[in-house]
This record gives structure tokens, sequence and C-alpha cells, in this order.
């Protein structure tokens, strides 16, 4: 835009510079397509169970989920039985001398056409472990069907 140099101090300046608003904006949208596909990778896919007497889930620090093809996650990582085993062995003494007020919940997400034993056997992991407390996670409301 061309301004005239002589114009009078009096006149008022009536532009607006957006370049500002702009160089904000491309920021935030580069930011929103970088951190994107990072939230949706970690993501677990499991079509968990309905019930109506499913309640709001605890958030834990022992998240196990159980995938239809029998793999376990612990939280996003994802493991084989033997290395759940031994990670569990290694804080075995911690699970095991919590007091029952303080003792954490183990939270099982597993899809509901994932084997029963599977779930028994993860159960029987942590019960080995020292963990007596397990939630099962649901979805609330009644599967049509």
């Amino acid at each position: 835009m061309a301004t005239d140099l002589n114009t009078s101090d009096e006149e008022l300046i009536s532009n607006i510079n957006v370049t500002p608003l702009v160089d904000v904006v491309l920021v935030l949208l580069v930011i929103f397509l970088i951190t994107a596909p990072v939230i949706y990778q970690s993501a677990i896919k499991v079509q968990l169970p309905k019930a109506m007497s499913g309640e709001s889930g605890l958030k834990s620090p022992l998240q196990f989920i159980i995938t239809q093809g029998g793999d376990i996650f612990w939280g996003s990582e994802k493991m084989d039985w033997s290395l759940l085993v031994k990670r569990l062995a290694e804080q075995k003494n911690l699970y095991t001398n919590q007091s029952a007020q303080t003792a954490q919940t183990a939270m099982i997400s597993a899809d509901e056409k994932t084997p029963h034993g599977l779930v028994i056997k993860l159960m029987d992991l942590l019960r080995q472990s020292g963990l007596s407390r397990f939630a099962l996670s649901v979805e609330q409301g009644v599967k049509s069907e």
C-alpha cells in the first residue's frame, strides 16, 4: 500500500496491520499439524464390551490393554507376556508393601472378542506381583443387536 508522504500529522491512520495476526495463526497451524498425528498414533483400538452398570473410569498408571489378537500393552507400550512377567517381578516389592488404603488399582481394558483366558492370565500375573485390586473397562449402555 502506498501512502502519501505529504500528509499532515492531523490525519488518522486507518490501516490495520494484519501481518502479526497471520504469523501467529500460521504458527498455531503448524503446531497442530505436528501434534495431531502423535495423538492419534498413541491410541490403541479396542472395542470394549458394553454394560448398563458401567461407571466412569479411574485414572491409574497401571493401565493394561489386551487386543482382539491377544497383544498386550502396559500403558501405550506393547510387550509380550514374558516381558510383562519380568517387569511385574521388578516392581513386586512396590506393590506388596502398599497398605490396603493406598493400594493401586490395575485397570484392564480387553476387546470384547478377546478370549476370556487371556484376561484371567493377566489377572493372575498381576495377583502374583502383589496387586489385588482390579477394574475392568466397559462402555456404558446396552449393545443393540
